[in-house]
């Protein structure tokens, strides 16, 4: 006899939903998946486990745009920043998930918090670094864990690059220099494919150039690391030039041109803002950068940047916002769920609770960014795998 798929039930608590909040709420859940979201209804008590959760507030999973979880693995030393491969600056054949340490304890820690997803993405030390990938964190093995291996080149402006090559007395060793790398790896992928497209024969595979393809074609952004805001219109230059879609990640000075990057739709997941000014290019941070974009329309997602801020920072740095800035707390919500699932590609997975979508929970003693509010438990595809006791 087939044995019938769990069913739960959370019911008696807040629950936010994409259009507001519903003080009695119910979430049915069913093979992993959302069922219903909503104002309380009546259900068949038999079919479902109910917990109660009367006096707490239900949220979607919160998702972490941009970490390196498991590439530097907590409290595993050197031998653990699996994060750059920096050799050459150009290496977009290599590939995050080969990296990723599954018993990072930062996982731990991510699901005691609420965050259920996270982008895991190569390190900015080379030009172009690699594909990113996005991640539950919860699973025994990678495979268990991956939602999408690749959603697009990481790729890096600014000191990293010039450090780490400048200091070897080889190209790039200044600005226009990482930027002529960059050209130069894109007129080859272009290059490569016009061969292939012509279908000579002769034309051995090459790694490099074909994981460059989904960039240049534009189905996949590259993920450009830009502090300051001349190299964030430098990297929106050379997208412009090549027809690519970019994500720029940490827009430190993004404030700067917010009005160019609201109008420009161009998606930002940015920080950490309370780190140190601990190199020139972050000297004009400031801790209200993502108040001010969103404020001036920009598409804003917040980062962690883990393990610079430890992951379950996230929501602090939510918190922060709308408790420091004046930031909207809804809009700051968004930043933290729905905008970047939209911005990893994972819309139709997470990032809400809506019917179809993976049942990926976190409940908290009161609103998520109430700087009191504390998580009680987390599921990934509708298993609790944190509770508090």
């Amino acid at each position: 006899m087939k044995k019938k798929a769990k069913r739960i039930a959370l019911r008696g608590g807040a629950v936010v939903l994409p259009k507001g909040i519903a003080q009695n709420g119910l979430i049915l859940i069913k093979e992993g998946r959302i069922e219903y979201a909503g104002a309380e209804r009546k259900y068949s008590q038999k079919e479902y486990e109910t917990i109660d959760i009367t006096g707490m507030t239900a949220s979607p999973g919160l998702i972490d745009a941009h970490t390196h979880l498991g590439v530097y693995a907590e409290g595993s030393g050197e031998m653990g920043e699996d994060g750059n491969e920096m050799i050459d600056p150009v290496t977009p054949h290599v590939r995050a998930i080969d990296s990723i340490d599954p018993e990072d304890p930062a996982f731990g820690e991510a699901r005691a918090d609420g965050v259920t997803s996270v982008m895991i993405t190569p390190g900015s030390g080379n030009v172009i670094g690699g594909a990113a990938c996005v991640v539950k964190t919860r699973g025994r093995i990678v495979e268990e864990m991956i939602v999408d291996r690749d959603i697009g080149q990481k790729m890096a402006t600014g000191e990293n690059p010039k450090r780490v090559y400048g200091g070897q007395k080889k190209a790039p060793m200044t600005r226009m220099g990482i930027a002529a790398v960059m050209r130069t790896a894109l007129v080859e992928a272009q290059n490569y494919r016009d061969k292939i497209k012509k279908k000579k024969n002769d034309t051995p595979l090459d790694l490099r150039m074909e994981a460059l393809q989904a960039v240049i074609s534009g189905k996949k952004p590259a993920r450009v690391h830009a502090h300051r805001a001349d190299d964030i219109m430098t990297a929106i230059r050379i997208a412009d030039e090549f027809g690519m879609k970019i994500v720029v990640e940490h827009g430190t000075e993004a404030y700067k041109i917010a009005d160019i990057l609201a109008a420009k739709k161009i998606r930002l997941n940015l920080g950490p803002s309370t780190t140190g000014r601990s190199k020139v290019e972050l000297k004009d941070l400031v801790r209200d950068n993502a108040a001010r974009c969103i404020k001036a329309g920009c598409i804003v997602s917040l980062i962690t940047d883990h393990p610079v801020i430890p992951i379950q920072e996230l929501r602090q740095e939510a918190i922060k916002l709308v408790r420091d800035h004046g930031a909207p707390r809804d809009e700051v919500f968004k930043a933290i769920t729905s905008t970047p699932a939209a911005t990893l590609g994972i819309t139709r997975r997470a990032g809400s609770l809506e019917r179809g979508k993976d049942a990926d929970v976190a409940v908290y003693s009161s609103h998520p960014l109430d700087p009191a509010a504390v998580c009680h438990m987390t599921m990934i595809n509708g298993e609790a795998v944190f509770r508090r006791d």
